[in-house]
């Protein structure tokens, strides 16, 4: 069957204007609208322009913008501080961007139950520099904390250094109020840390990448903020050393550490480079950059001890101590910034975030390297060397044209996946699907298993209006010219 939408007239444009505003909606302005056609992803590939943008203040205006697109078939694509990496706020079929940035606020502190309910537009970083006056934090954010929304977090179920210890975010979102694809208003979960009334739904929009409904509101366990933390730099001859080493440090000191992240000697030069830093790095093949924290000066002291000596154990031939927060702040910087960094060298280039069971990282780090060899790309690697996500960016060799990289690009990656799969991993462990990697699923899912996604979709949201052509097989056409730079590219099959 096919999917017909229709392109937003002036009369829709008039209608979304009564529902919010004139001055939040965003119509006939090629620079603003541009901004909002592409994600964090560098490809221009993968962007495409809307033929509008909704700026909403509150769950009922977007109840009436997605009911105003149910009855006109238009596709609406939400969209948070578009920092993602997978495309999935990319409104590749044109239609309507719905925006969640004036739904910025932090709503309440319950300090009896350990909650923060916050709407979706709050920037992550936000929400424990308010709880640090109370003693609390919000555990689950990504490494991108300072420039992303947590209903972004949300959507995408992200995950970031402490995830080792912590978990993703999954594991604190415990209430939401959305809007569902049909427009309707529906609360799932609360301030209960039990509930297994029904379906777990609360669980299945976590993660769902926009597909499923629309967050207004979403509740957040909190802990108690540990009082003290140091950083343990650790130099390894080798990649493979490094990945070695760290079953050995979470078994054999029986510390899980707050952070165990991996970056091998090219993430770290490239980065050095781009900050201007000079951390210690001679003579390393790799790093591993970890973290414990506690309530206890004590306890933070004899743990970080034992993991430094099971680090040398496994095979680091230097540690060094951060022990304050200056110093602790210039490593964690050059972590922070590898991605950014990588994203200078080359405009062709792909970024990825697969996830393997953690034993399997060695032979991970061995593919990288075979990928390189092969294609002659270059293939540094980062990532949570603690939990089995690691990242990489497929860089193309410089004098490759973009022609040429549009054609080895999909081979690199199908090579990729089907050894991540072999390995027991998958796709992505945090940035999500998008519609970057949407053809990739079925070398990592059964075909009954797909078919289950789909099933859902279809009965959530019937006339597959919101954020089409992620996880859809049905044909999805436009109906039309958008007024888009990048024109009608995506019919998606």
């Amino acid at each position: 069957m096919a999917m017909n939408y229709n392109p937003v007239t002036p009369r829709i444009v008039a209608e979304l204007r009564r529902i919010v505003g004139e001055r939040y909606v965003i119509h006939g302005d090629p620079e603003k609208l541009t901004a909002l056609s592409h994600d964090a992803i560098a490809d221009p590939h993968y962007a495409h322009m809307p033929d509008v943008a909704v700026r909403p203040a509150n769950a009922e205006e977007i109840a009436a913008i997605m009911k105003l697109a149910n009855r006109e078939r238009i596709p609406v694509t939400p969209r948070g501080a578009g920092s993602g990496l997978s495309g999935g706020a990319v409104p590749v079929l044109g239609g309507i961007v719905l925006l969640s940035d004036r739904m910025n606020r932090i709503l309440e502190i319950d300090r009896e139950n350990l909650m923060v309910v916050v709407e979706p537009g709050v920037i992550t970083n936000e929400i424990n520099e308010r709880l640090k006056e109370f003693g609390l934090f919000y555990p689950g954010y990504p490494m991108s904390l300072e420039m992303c929304y947590i209903g972004g977090n949300v959507a995408e179920n992200a995950g970031g250094g402490k995830a080792v210890k912590y978990g993703v975010t999954a594991r604190y979102v415990m209430g939401i109020e959305m809007v569902t694809p049909k427009g309707e208003i529906v609360e799932f979960g609360g301030k209960r840390v039990k509930d297994v009334t029904g379906y777990n739904m609360l669980q299945l929009m976590v993660g769902s990448e926009g597909t499923l409904g629309i967050f207004t509101k979403i509740t957040l366990k909190l802990l108690p903020l540990p009082k003290y933390a140091v950083s343990l730099l650790c130099l390894f001859p080798s990649a493979a050393e490094a990945i070695s080493a760290v079953p050995r440090i979470m078994t054999g000191s029986g510390i899980i550490p707050t952070a165990i992240e991996f970056m091998d000697k090219q993430c770290v030069q490239i980065s050095c480079d781009y900050l201007n830093e000079s951390i210690p790095r001679e003579g390393a093949g790799a790093m591993l950059l970890m973290t414990v924290d506690g309530a206890s000066e004590d306890q933070v002291e004899r743990e970080y001890d034992l993991v430094g000596e099971m680090a040398l154990r496994g095979g680091a031939f230097q540690v060094y101590v951060a022990d304050n927060a200056t110093t602790a702040e210039r490593i964690w910087r050059v972590r922070r910034n590898i991605s950014e960094a990588l994203t200078l060298i080359t405009p062709n280039q792909s970024s990825e975030d697969i996830v393997v069971p953690m034993a399997q990282i060695p032979k991970l780090i061995d593919a990288f390297e075979s990928l390189s060899a092969r294609y002659g790309v270059r293939v540094p690697c980062f990532g949570h060397a603690g939990d089995g996500n690691m990242h990489s960016h497929v860089l193309s060799d410089p004098s490759w044209s973009a022609e040429r990289w549009a054609e080895v690009c999909p081979r690199i990656l199908t090579d990729l996946y089907k050894l991540t799969a072999s390995l027991g991993g998958t796709l992505s462990g945090e940035h999500g699907i998008g519609h970057k990697r949407k053809k990739y699923m079925p070398l990592v899912m059964s075909a009954p298993a797909l078919e289950m996604m789909r099933a859902v979709k279809r009965a959530l949201d019937p006339n597959l209006i919101l954020n089409p052509g992620r996880y859809s097989r049905t044909k999805l056409e436009r109906q039309g010219g958008g007024n888009g730079a990048f024109g009608q590219r995506f019919t998606h099959n």
